[in-house]
C-alpha cells in the first residue's frame, strides 16, 4: 500500500541575508525524528531565520516542538500591511528567552497599536539588533528608545515620523546605526552622535534635511555611507576626520568634504532623476571638489554617472588632480561617455596596482546619453570619441577586449586587472573573450581575471 507524501515548506530570508528552508514531511516520521533529535539551540537558530509566525507553527508538530520557538534568539514581525496586534501580544506573552539577539518590527499603516510596549519588551530582553520600519506611519518614538545599553545594531526607517530626542541620547553599546528617510535636525543629529561613544558604522539614506554632519568627536567611527535624494536643496558639510571607508551616492545637491583626512577607501556615484534637467556645470564643479579630497585614498570606486560627469570635464579640458590610489574599481556600462574620464583617472594614478571593471546593467537613475549629447552640443564642442558607444544588447567580445586594452595602455604600474561581466556576452562571446585574455595579459605584462555574473558562464 503506497502512502501519499504531504509536506509543508517555509522559506525566508532575514535582514542580514541569511536564509533558511524548513520542510516537514507529514508521513515521514523518521525524517521528523532526525530533526527533532537536534539540540534546542540548533533548532532555535534555524527558526530564527524565518518570520516568527512561521516559527510558531512548528509547535503543532509534536510535544518536542511545542515550546522550541519560544526561546529562539530572534523575533520578526514583518506583516507590513496588516499588523495583528493580538497575535503579537500573545507571542510576546509566551516568549520565554531572557535574551533577544534580533528584533524586527515592520509596519506601514497600522495606527493606535502598542508599538511602544513592543519596543520596550525587546529592550527589556536586552536586544542587541533592533530593526524598526514604520513606513508611512506617523509615529512618535518614546524617550525610552533613546536610552539603552544593550543595542549594538539599530536600523530605523520612517517616512513621516521625526527622530527628535527630547532627552540626552545614551546608546552606550551601539556600534552600527542605519537611518533611512528619517527627519531630524542638525541639533538632533548632534545629540544622537554624541550619545554613541563606540559607534563604528553610520548609514544615512535619504535623510536630506541634514546640513552639517560633524563626526569629529567620534574617533571609533570608521565606516560612513550616505545616499541622498534629488528633492531637497542645500549643501551638506561633512566633517569626518576618523572615517576610513566612505560610500557617497550624491544627487544634484552639494556635499562638501570639510575633513576626511583618514580616508583610505571611497565609493562614489551620483543619483539622477529622469524628471530633472542635467545640471552638468554644477555636477562637474562638485565632483572635482570631491576628487580634490581623495588624492591620498588607497582604494577608489566610481559609478557610471560619476564617470560621465568626469568625462565631460575631461572633454572640456578641465584639469584633474593626481591620485595615490593603489586600487581602482569602475562600476559602469562600456560607453563612449565614460571613456574620457576613465582614461584620465588611469593616467593620473601613477601608483595603481589593481584595476577592476564591473560592467553594471543600466539602472533607472543613470544619466541618459541624450542629456550628455545635448549638453555638449550647447558648448559647441567637436569632440572625437575614442571609443564607440556599446550597449549591453549588442556588445561583442571584441568590444570588451578593445576596451580592456585601451585601459591597459594608459597604465604603467598595473599588476592585476579584474573584469566582472554582468549581462554582457552570451556563452559563445564569453568563451571568445576568454581566448583573448592570455594575449592581452602577455602584451601588457598584467595578470587578468575574467568572471561573469551570468550562471551560464564558467571560467
Amino acid at each position: 500500500m503506497s502512502h501519499k507524501q504531504n509536506s509543508m515548506a517555509v522559506h525566508s530570508e532575514n535582514r542580514d541575508g541569511g536564509s533558511a528552508s524548513v520542510r516537514v514531511l507529514n508521513n515521514r516520521s523518521e525524517d521528523l525524528d532526525t530533526i527533532s533529535s537536534l539540540p534546542d539551540v540548533i533548532l532555535q537558530q534555524i527558526l530564527s531565520l524565518i518570520p516568527t509566525k512561521y516559527a510558531i507553527r512548528t509547535s503543532i508538530l509534536s510535544k518536542r516542538w511545542r515550546h522550541v520557538w519560544s526561546e529562539t534568539p530572534s523575533l520578526c514581525f514583518d506583516d507590513c500591511y496588516k499588523v495583528d496586534a493580538d497575535s503579537i501580544d500573545k507571542t510576546l506573552a509566551h516568549y520565554m528567552s531572557r535574551k533577544i539577539m534580533n528584533f524586527q518590527l515592520c509596519t506601514t499603516y497600522g495606527v493606535n497599536l502598542p508599538y511602544n510596549e513592543w519596543i520596550k519588551f525587546a529592550m527589556s530582553r536586552n536586544v542587541e539588533n533592533l530593526f524598526l520600519d514604520f513606513g508611512y506611519l506617523k509615529y512618535e518614538f518614546p524617550d525610552s528608545l533613546y536610552i539603552n545599553s544593550s543595542v549594538k545594531q539599530l536600523s530605523i526607517e520612517t517616512k513621516y515620523s521625526e527622530l527628535i530626542p527630547r532627552c540626552s541620547v545614551s546608546w552606550k553599546s551601539l556600534k552600527k546605526l542605519s537611518l533611512r528617510c528619517c527627519k531630524f535636525s542638525d541639533e538632533s543629529n548632534a545629540n544622537i552622535i554624541s550619545g554613541c561613544p563606540i559607534l563604528e558604522s553610520l548609514k544615512l539614506e535619504f535623510c536630506d534635511e541634514l546640513r552639517v554632519l560633524d563626526l569629529t568627536k567620534s574617533p571609533s567611527l570608521k565606516i560612513l555611507e550616505i545616499v541622498r535624494t534629488t528633492c531637497v536643496a542645500g549643501t551638506t558639510h561633512i566633517m569626518s576626520p576618523h572615517i576610513h571607508c566612505l560610500t557617497l551616492k550624491n544627487s544634484q545637491l552639494s556635499s562638501a568634504f570639510v575633513d576626511v583626512s583618514s580616508l583610505n577607501e571611497a565609493k562614489l556615484d551620483i543619483r539622477f532623476c529622469a524628471l530633472d534637467n542635467l545640471n552638468a556645470d554644477f555636477l562637474q564643479d562638485m565632483v572635482l571638489k570631491i576628487l580634490d579630497k581623495l588624492q591620498n585614498v588607497d582604494k577608489l570606486t566610481f559609478g557610471e554617472n560619476f564617470l560621465k560627469i568626469l568625462s565631460l570635464s575631461e572633454v572640456r579640458g578641465v584639469p584633474f588632480p593626481m591620485f595615490k590610489a593603489k586600487a581602482l574599481t569602475l562600476e559602469t556600462m562600456i560607453s563612449q561617455y565614460v571613456t574620457p574620464g576613465i582614461l584620465r583617472l588611469l593616467q593620473n594614478s601613477p601608483e595603481l596596482k589593481k584595476l577592476t571593471l564591473h560592467t553594471m546593467d543600466c539602472e533607472a537613475d543613470t544619466i541618459p546619453d541624450k542629456d550628455v549629447r545635448k549638453y555638449l552640443r550647447g558648448l559647441n564642442l567637436d569632440h572625437r570619441w575614442i571609443f564607440g558607444n556599446i550597449f549591453h544588447w549588442n556588445v561583442e567580445s571584441k568590444h570588451v577586449a578593445s576596451f580592456m586594452e585601451l585601459m591597459l595602455k594608459r597604465t604603467k604600474t598595473l599588476e592585476k586587472m579584474v573584469v566582472r561581466l554582468e549581462s554582457y556576452l552570451d556563452g559563445r562571446g564569453f568563451e571568445e573573450l576568454l581566448e583573448m585574455v592570455p594575449m592581452l595579459s602577455r602584451n601588457n605584462n598584467v595578470s587578468i581575471v575574467l568572471s561573469s555574473t551570468n550562471p551560464r558562464h564558467s571560467v
